[in-house]
């Protein structure tokens, strides 16, 4: 998805107008008041919050102007919803309306073919868990949503996993200090170890010259099969510093071995 071009939907965000907070003070009273032409400016000074929205969804390969179009979507219910009376940013409450906006649209849209049964059974069940926390403050059971909705637990789960996004063992879960974990550093490999190439690579020789804690984190990576965050729980440090070790580690191993 190219998300570097200048123009996206002929709009040139090279020239989006930024409001002031005056401005869009003075916009969104206006706005609550009927005034079409003060929709139409904030609208216009808030896409720079979609395009910032669109970036997250880089790895969907979805056409720029695709997502930019549902973006304004999302952008244009939350103007439409929001309330001046919320002690709250307008951005903190526009960025979930449009990022929801732009899954729905993706999970719709998933080559993956869902059935429209199974998309009601799961959009009822999110608009109820929705519901839920507005009124109670706190994240509802299945059970809940289950006897809130009049459908069974297990149709649900079932649903709700059927519209779920594929996930890329690249998709990156988090940053922390500069180092980006990935899906993949999530997931055990118990059948891919590494016994098969240690003679021909010299590995075991290679590991003998890491510090205590590198050759360990190694060993229980590799040959163990662990996740990063297993490794750091078993050695109490943060996941973000057993990612730090692994990479200094290796890098060590196969400078060795050139």
């Amino acid at each position: 998805m190219a998300l570097n071009k200048v123009e996206i939907c002929g709009v040139n965000t090279s020239k989006l107008p930024v409001l002031t907070n005056e401005e869009k003070e003075d916009l969104i009273r206006r706005i609550k008041k009927g005034d079409m032409e003060a929709r139409e400016l904030y609208i216009k000074g808030n896409l720079r919050l979609v395009l910032s929205v669109i970036k997250r969804f880089s790895a969907s390969n979805e056409n720029a102007d695709d997502l930019f179009q549902i973006g304004c979507i999302g952008l244009m219910k939350a103007i439409d919803n929001f309330n001046v009376d919320m002690d709250v940013k307008f951005s903190t409450y526009a960025v979930p309306m449009i990022i929801g906006e732009i899954r729905r649209y993706l999970r719709d849209n998933n080559s993956i073919r869902v059935s429209r049964s199974l998309r009601d059974t799961a959009y009822k069940a999110l608009y109820t868990r929705e519901a839920y926390m507005k009124k109670y403050l706190k994240e509802p059971t299945i059970n809940e949503i289950a006897e809130e909705i009049g459908i069974s637990k297990e149709d649900i789960v079932f649903a709700m996993d059927a519209i779920q996004s594929p996930l890329s063992l690249y998709d990156p879960v988090y940053s922390e200090g500069g180092d980006t974990l990935y899906v993949m550093d999530q997931i055990s490999d118990k059948k891919n170890r590494e016994e098969n190439w240690v003679e021909s690579l010299a590995l075991q020789e290679a590991m003998r010259r890491l510090s205590d804690r590198e050759r360990r984190i190694i060993d229980m990576r590799f040959f163990e099969g662990k996740t990063q965050m297993e490794v750091a729980d078993e050695i109490h440090i943060s996941q973000a510093q057993v990612s730090r070790l692994e990479k200094s580690a290796l890098k060590s191993m196969r400078n060795f071995l050139r």
